[in-house]
């Protein structure tokens, strides 16, 4: 578990000459939540593996399904494929929770549910570094897209997603985290 620790003055600008105003500003962290300067999600992404904290919320119904959101088609990073049912980058000034509630909201109209922390971890691909804190929660409702981001979303049964796996329709990130938290997700009902 990790709590971000802001500096009394803004971090410092890095990985980019400056901050332009419409950039989305993400902070820099260490493993341990300090977070050490601020840049935009544009560096972050293109292989400077500058570790930047995003946050992951996994529904599960009383039945045993996980809910699954499919990414919009003009996402740079996995088109189309299926993933966790909310994920997002925190924001510079953003504490974890307050992120998860926010992509909650503009992904899935989600406002009403109590976040548990599963654990966290670093993610790491050829263009980014992550630190990755995750959560859980139980809903017996549909969530409904909202945006653009989102194509659809359905929940999905244990054997769907491990028939699933490996077949190019989850994302990467999705399968190595479901294998992570697959009990967690389970000891939950």
């Amino acid at each position: 578990m990790f709590d971000l620790v802001y500096p009394l003055d803004p971090a410092p600008v890095v990985a980019v000459k400056s901050l332009p105003k419409s950039a989305e500003v993400l902070p820099i962290v260490e493993e341990s939540g300090m977070v050490v300067s601020r840049t935009t999600r544009k560096a972050c992404h293109n292989g400077s593996h500058l570790l930047h904290p995003v946050v992951h919320l996994h529904i599960i119904n009383r039945y045993g399904c996980i809910y699954l959101q499919r990414r919009s088609l003009q996402k740079d990073i996995c088109p189309g494929y299926w993933d966790t049912a909310v994920g997002g980058h925190v924001s510079y000034g953003e504490q974890l929770e307050e992120a998860l509630y926010r992509e909650a909201y503009e992904e899935l109209s989600l406002s009403e549910f109590n976040p548990l922390l599963l654990g966290t971890y670093v993610f790491e691909n050829e263009l980014e570094r992550e630190l990755v804190a995750v959560y859980a929660t139980i809903k017996a409702e549909v969530p409904e897209p909202k945006n653009d981001e989102v194509i659809e979303g359905k929940f999905w049964t244990i054997e769907e997603i491990e028939s699933a796996i490996g077949t190019d329709v989850l994302t990467p990130n999705f399968e190595q985290e479901y294998k992570r938290i697959k009990n967690l997700l389970l000891a939950l009902l």
